[in-house]
């Protein structure tokens, strides 16, 4: 039995604070300053994301309100500085991810765009809720007892772990120890604690 896989759709927010093309930067601004997010979605039609504005993409107004942007700044960012609407300051397309997707793929998404939420979108690019960084920490909230229920049912019901081998987890930490004479299933048991949604890390104290 393999370890359960949490996916986005377990973590995220299903109400999502939305706009559309037509907001104004003021309206966006008190939006985000009132629900306490850094982005939020653009949506047209019955509620397709077209696009995200977030604080970076407001901030150019701020930035450049003395002085337009220096030489080598993009025209993008000077664009940005003198738009007044939602359509004129949304990054496009936007970066969203599939609420099946698993909590390990959303966070390569945020690292490698650079972003701090994402829309979470359905097959036809419908707005069905958002996930933040904070979102996918979510899972290191799971107790140990509930930890060490699934370690147990799912993998070592899963590996040849010999009954001597036992573990115990204390803050999310998992410690597996006893005897293990086939140093071969070693790595195999360490790689498949670690993979259960929520473990902080795996120490071994094999005799």
């Amino acid at each position: 039995m393999a370890a359960s896989r949490y996916t986005v759709s377990d973590v995220m927010t299903h109400t999502a604070v939305a706009i559309g093309r037509d907001a104004s930067y003021k309206e966006i601004v008190e939006l985000m300053y009132t629900w306490k997010v850094s982005a939020v979605p653009v949506l047209e039609g019955e509620g397709r994301v077209v696009g995200v504005v977030s604080e970076a993409d407001l901030l150019p107004k701020e930035e450049f309100r003395a002085d337009g942007p220096a030489p080598g700044r993009g025209v993008e960012e000077a664009s940005k500085a003198d738009a007044v609407l939602a359509e004129e300051l949304m990054s496009s397309p936007a970066v969203t991810v599939h609420p099946d997707a698993t909590l390990a793929e959303a966070a390569r998404i945020m690292a490698r765009r650079q972003v701090k939420r994402l829309p979470v979108v359905n097959r036809l690019g419908m707005l069905e809720g958002v996930v933040s960084r904070s979102d996918l920490l979510k899972v290191f909230l799971r107790p140990d007892e509930e930890l060490g229920e699934e370690i147990r049912s799912a993998v070592f019901a899963g590996l040849p772990v010999p009954d001597r081998v036992d573990f115990d987890v204390l803050d999310g930490v998992v410690t597996l120890r006893g005897p293990l004479r086939n140093r071969a299933l070693l790595p195999l048991l360490v790689r498949a604690v670690r993979a259960v949604e929520g473990v902080v890390d795996v120490r071994v104290e094999f005799t």
